[in-house]
């Protein structure tokens, strides 16, 4: 299948990429297709695109590497809902608003987006009994140039 994408223009897709969304995403309720797609090569930030629609495109990354103390406990509804049966099928992502400077850029931790690898199904999460918030910078100050 062909699509047109926000930032690689039209790409082809194999079945086997695509993630269905059986509830889309808040504010996105309609838009039940996504593929992820590195954003760059060698790049750590994805693309969460929907097949449907080019515009609809979000930048997300894996929250580990930046926030080492993260957790996400799924609810049972969610586990059941994506067809879990063990954490090797599990990969997370949030999402960002990318900003001026880039290391203003937030990422919704409150929000994750679950994504069952082997089933091929998401949804993001909302953990609203967390510490997280949903605009939290995720990237350290850089360095001011001069200094070491």
């Amino acid at each position: 299948m062909k699509i047109q994408t926000k930032y690689h223009g039209q790409i082809e897709l194999k079945n086997e990429q695509l993630f269905h969304f059986a509830k889309g995403l808040p504010a996105f309720e309609s838009e039940k297709q996504f593929v992820l797609l590195s954003l760059e090569e060698e790049s750590p930030f994805y693309v969460l695109q929907s097949t449907e629609t080019a515009d609809v495109a979000f930048i997300c990354v894996e929250p580990f590497s930046y926030i080492q103390d993260y957790q996400v406990q799924l609810s049972k509804q969610v586990i059941e809902e994506l067809n879990i049966t063990s954490n090797e099928q599990v990969a997370i992502f949030v999402l960002l608003t990318v900003k001026e400077p880039f290391m203003e850029t937030t990422a919704n931790l409150q929000g994750p987006i679950v994504l069952n690898m082997k089933k091929q199904k998401g949804r993001q999460f909302m953990m609203n009994d967390s510490l997280y918030q949903t605009k939290e910078r995720i990237f350290k100050q850089s360095v001011v140039k001069g200094e070491k």
